[in-house]
């Protein structure tokens, strides 16, 4: 039998946990979770990679355009334009924790 995922961790989850160990309203979590990330999207959005020291690293990269095929007309080819993306490479300390190294 296939083992099932672990749940997903969501931003209220987040703020629940955090107001739970700090103190603070769910509300005032909620608006500085908020905040942080609205500021990594905007960092992003500027072309700045957001650093965060042993956690990880986001950055925007250019993905080439290149060409793609429908599997069900293998003949037919279309051209995937080029796009940006984010990236994100774990922080030494992070990949350690997850991986177990």
């Amino acid at each position: 039998m296939a083992k099932q995922p672990a749940p997903s961790l969501t931003k209220r989850d987040l703020v629940v946990r955090i107001s739970n160990e700090t103190g603070l309203t769910q509300h005032q979590t909620f608006d500085v979770v908020q905040k942080t990330l609205d500021c990594i999207v905007e960092a992003l959005e500027e072309g700045r990679n957001v650093e965060f020291r042993n956690f990880g690293v986001f950055e925007v990269m250019v993905r080439k355009s290149r060409i793609g095929r429908n599997p069900g007309r293998p003949e037919q080819t279309v051209t995937i334009p080029e796009r940006k993306v984010v990236k994100f490479k774990p922080g030494k300390i992070m990949k350690q924790v997850v991986t177990g190294d």
